[in-house]
């Protein structure tokens, strides 16, 4: 940890730089402080969380024991090689002079006759304003047992609270970082792990070679012929929301066409079990309808 750095974050040499160091992605990330931590564990599961979410910078005011040998590095994950020894002991008066901060607190105020802790975003609508923020922004948390006094918060530019249980709305120090980081990560991390979805759908024309076979397998499951266009919409309705991936519409495919082959060739032999299969969906049609009526 690096003691009594309290250097000034650096201003853009001209306007058109600031300018476009706030509509990029790739401008620093939110520094994250904590103040007077009672316990070196949390500030390691910070330091993790920061790694996980691409935020770099921690900064700490008054903090526990973090030795080699404490709880944080064990906490720390891969941060224990960066994030953690790199950290910065500064003051809140540091914090409040050099950035935009923001105090995380699990209690507000309900309305603005009590401004201290009001208003307030989430940490959803904080992510989204904070994008268009041209300044050093800092998250600041508090105390596990306390949080951050009034006092403190007074000093500070901005309210966030994570929505939770009315009952009980005090999140470990670790969980609501954790949790505030993650909805925050878009300002710091361009890309993750997790593949784009939406280029692993199936493309359309084997969807719908897709629903061309399941009327064909209809067809040849002799379906009532008055159901099977409702029976169609509800299948591609239902194919619809799940977005298969080719890989699963052309197995799809491949079942329905053997199953329509197979009933082709014992389609005599299979004509006792329709007809019982078809007595049955009327009745339960039937039971549905007079349901809804």
């Amino acid at each position: 940890m690096t003691e009594g750095s309290e250097t000034e974050p650096q201003d853009g040499s001209a306007d058109a730089d600031d300018s476009a160091a706030a509509s990029s992605p790739s401008r620093e990330p939110p520094a994250v402080a904590v103040v007077d931590a009672q316990t070196s564990g949390n500030v390691g599961t910070i330091a993790r969380a920061m790694k996980n979410f691409g935020f770099e910078d921690l900064k700490l005011v008054d903090p526990p024991d973090l030795s080699r040998d404490s709880e944080a590095y064990g906490f720390a994950g891969q941060a224990r090689e960066d994030i953690l020894p790199n950290a910065d002991e500064v003051t809140l008066d540091h914090l409040a002079e050099n950035y935009h901060t923001v105090a995380l607190t699990a209690t507000t105020n309900e309305d603005s006759r009590k401004h201290v802790r009001f208003p307030f975003s989430t940490p959803a609508e904080l992510s989204e304003r904070l994008a268009t923020v041209d300044a050093p922004t800092c998250l600041v948390f508090g105390r596990e047992d306390v949080g951050l006094t009034n006092e403190e918060l007074a000093q500070l530019d901005e309210i966030c609270a994570i929505p939770a249980s009315e009952e009980y709305p005090v999140l470990n120090l670790g969980q609501a970082a954790t949790i505030t980081l993650y909805e925050l990560r878009n300002l710091a991390i361009e890309a993750n792990q997790l593949p784009d979805v939406e280029v692993e759908r199936a493309d359309e024309p084997v969807v719908e070679r897709l629903h061309d076979q399941f009327a064909e397998f209809l067809e040849a499951l002799d379906h009532p012929v008055e159901k099977r266009a409702k029976t169609g919409r509800l299948f591609r309705r239902l194919v619809g929301r799940a977005h298969p991936t080719e890989r699963e519409a052309r197995t799809l495919l491949g079942i329905f066409r053997r199953a329509s082959a197979h009933l082709d060739f014992y389609g005599d032999d299979a004509d006792a079990a329709v007809e019982d299969t078809d007595a049955k969906e009327s009745a339960a049609d039937a039971t549905a309808s007079d349901a809804e009526n």
